[in-house]
């Protein structure tokens, strides 16, 4: 919105400096964590005071939870204020990347919002029926997919770039369409399933959305491209601004979620920074090296599809707990133990992520 400041520059003097994409994003992180200190303590009282007992604790969890019970959810929605008010402030509102993010984060959101409220208002861990949450998911994800192929260059629509290869696209056709869909669900569902212990998937997302958003500038400018060997894809860059409100809006929500946390993002912000991020991927046509970079979500999701999968056939566990962070909490590995080492695995699979922009 601020971006028409720099129409009043004439191409000099400070309101130049809304011309350029770093700045901006700069300003929508500082923004964003400002946003998170002012209203946190607010939100916090808010939550504590509407839902009483606070998130349910799942009886079968690990018995170092149970001190948690009380603890208020929903403090996604400080996040989800933080990065729709930066983002509004400093984005180029003409770029439709930017509005097919905010669109889906607040959309998926919307969704957590409800099943966490669900959650609330009966007592229990239930919530909104998994297979609604799903049907609703993948409909927001086939508006995402098929505005993001209509909105991609030409030589870009429907095709699926490779890592460590110059410049080489697959042309995956109509079929792009369910596997996009796939990647923004998956997210969305990864990061609610990480969410499991204080601070736990907030650092990892945050890794995620600085990785995703060097990408997304890289991208997005042809002198990057053409040195890295990448596709571009214009007006990319602009995500930058989201990543950054993302990670202050994280920082800020951080700083209350540390443990012991004073209040849970629940499914409102778990699935909300999940589906925002994927559909990050999508649009810079990074969806593989998202995979990579959210390697840490990838492995909790994986862990709870083959611990279904495994004692569905079986009858028995290959984890002690899934998701596979309550596995190490079950092995007797202490809280911050688990968190602190996945936030470390987060920043090496980031690095990882990032070196595939030059490794070609």
């Amino acid at each position: 919105m601020l971006y028409w400041l720099a129409d009043l520059s004439d191409g000099g003097g400070p309101l130049n400096l809304f011309r350029y994409i770093t700045v901006r994003a700069g300003l929508s992180f500082f923004t964003a964590l400002v946003f998170g200190f002012l209203f946190g303590q607010p939100l916090i009282d808010l939550l504590r005071r509407s839902q009483g007992k606070g998130q349910p604790i799942r009886d079968d969890g690990p018995e170092s939870h149970f001190a948690k019970a009380g603890t208020p959810t929903m403090g996604g929605v400080l996040i989800l204020g933080a990065i729709s008010v930066a983002t509004l402030l400093f984005a180029r509102l003409d770029n439709p990347y930017v509005w097919l993010v905010l669109f889906t984060t607040i959309c998926y959101g919307a969704i957590g919002f409800v099943d966490d409220y669900a959650k609330v208002s009966a007592g229990n861990t239930k919530g909104v029926p998994g297979r609604v949450r799903l049907v609703l998911g993948f409909a927001i994800a086939l508006v995402v997919a098929l505005v993001a192929t209509w909105a991609h260059p030409p030589e870009l629509s429907g095709r699926l770039a490779l890592p460590f290869v110059n410049e080489y696209v697959l042309n995956l056709s109509w079929a792009f369409i369910p596997f996009a869909m796939v990647v923004i669900v998956g997210s969305a569902n990864a990061v609610n399933l990480t969410d499991g212990l204080d601070g736990l998937a907030i650092m990892p997302v945050m890794i995620a959305a600085g990785s995703l958003g060097v990408i997304a500038y890289a991208v997005g400018r042809t002198d990057f491209t053409e040195y890295l060997g990448v596709h571009y894809v214009p007006g990319t860059g602009e995500l930058l601004i989201f990543c950054a409100a993302l990670i202050g809006g994280g920082l800020g929500f951080l700083w209350y979620n540390a443990p012991p946390a004073a209040v849970f993002m629940g499914d409102t912000g778990s699935l909300a920074l999940g589906g925002g991020l994927g559909t990050v991927a999508v649009v810079t046509k990074h969806e593989l090296v998202w995979a990579i970079i959210g390697g840490v979500f990838v492995a909790e999701a994986l862990s709870v599809i083959v611990q279904v999968l495994y004692f569905k056939s079986t009858g028995r566990r290959v984890f002690l707990m899934a998701p596979i962070h309550h596995h190490f909490e079950k092995k007797g590995w202490a809280e911050p133990q688990v968190v602190i080492r996945f936030w470390i695995i987060a920043l090496i699979l980031a690095l990882v992520g990032l070196a595939t922009l030059k490794v070609r």
